[in-house]
């Protein structure tokens, strides 16, 4: 399902995560736990290093949990 308002707010919060370097655990649909810090994203992946580097599919997060609040735009996540 689309965005009608066209407001995005995956990108401002991935963004800044990444910016920040702030430590996130991201859920799997699977129910795996992933620890790290997340290095790049596009519209289809993102890399999250910790050890090592990985490449997550988005299609298959459940959810991105970051280990601080997070500001975006103004706004206290």
């Amino acid at each position: 399902m689309g965005n009608p308002s066209g407001h995005n707010v995956q990108d401002p919060f991935l963004n800044t995560v990444r910016r920040d370097r702030v430590p996130v655990t991201i859920f799997l649909i699977n129910g795996i736990k992933l620890q790290g810090v997340i290095t790049a994203f596009d519209n289809y992946c993102l890399t999250l290093k910790n050890n090592v580097t990985q490449l997550v599919f988005k299609h298959a997060i459940s959810t991105v949990m970051p280990s601080r609040n997070i500001e975006i735009g103004g706004e206290s996540e």
